[in-house]
């Protein structure tokens, strides 16, 4: 008899998504180191089973909607916390490398608890600011994508990410579905920074009343050397 398919198998199946008995396993020890370490250090606020797989898991693989993962290479997630999206995507989708990006130090100690539980090889933490990051040659436009999940207004955290990105490659931002105001507010910035708001693809996560808009922000020029300008200045002042 086939054991009943989780509520998590049935919508990563909608996105086209497969997971290996292995992988299943991968997912389920991430979600109890979550809650383990939530007790010590705040992660998240979610920590019901469900709506962990649907609310972080599932969330931060919605990208296949608008990115072919099978052709992205390499993938920095800028402000990653608790390892969304950039570890369900390693998860997912073995043959990508990720870096991982966060300042704080303890969330940084979390995750390479998780990288070595899962035995997950090709993942490299950062600790830092992105601005000090993007400034240096060995991750300065060596990206094929770059996600973040991170609450920053959408301008700032361009200046954030778009640096990190090659040429013809991809930068999408996980925002809510009520961010149109500030979707159309950045565009000034993603263009100077030498990218392009393709599209918004806008839904509601599955389950939930959860609005999630996709922004997909594909670069286009070489992002000028003066950006991103020293720690601080994108959310002080955003381009």
């Amino acid at each position: 008899m086939m054991a009943e398919k989780s509520k998590f198998e049935e919508e990563l199946e909608k996105l086209n998504i497969n997971l290996t008995e292995h992988q299943k396993e991968q997912f389920d020890r991430y979600y109890e180191m979550l809650v383990e370490w939530n007790n010590v250090m705040n992660l998240t606020g979610i920590t019901d089973y469900d709506e962990v797989n649907l609310k972080h898991f599932t969330d931060s693989l919605t990208l296949v909607r608008n990115i072919d993962m099978n052709k992205i290479d390499a993938v920095i997630d800028i402000g990653t916390g608790a390892g969304f999206p950039g570890l369900p995507i390693k998860i997912a989708f073995p043959h990508i490398h990720v870096v991982l990006l966060d300042s704080l130090n303890k969330r940084i100690k979390f995750l390479n608890a998780v990288i070595e539980e899962l035995d997950l090889a090709d993942v490299e933490t950062l600790h830092g600011r992105a601005e000090d990051y993007a400034k240096r040659k060995e991750y300065r436009e060596q990206f094929d994508l770059c996600v973040s999940r991170a609450v920053a207004n959408l301008s700032t955290l361009s200046e954030y990410c778009i640096p990190f990105v090659k040429r013809n490659g991809y930068f999408v931002s996980y925002k809510s579905g009520s961010s149109d105001e500030e979707i159309q507010q950045a565009e000034k910035a993603v263009n100077i920074l030498g990218g392009k708001i393709e599209k918004t693809d806008k839904f509601l996560l599955p389950e939930t009343d959860m609005g999630r808009a996709l922004v997909n922000i594909k670069k286009i020029k070489i992002t000028p050397a003066k950006y991103p300008r020293k720690a601080g200045m994108p959310s002080r002042e955003p381009l």
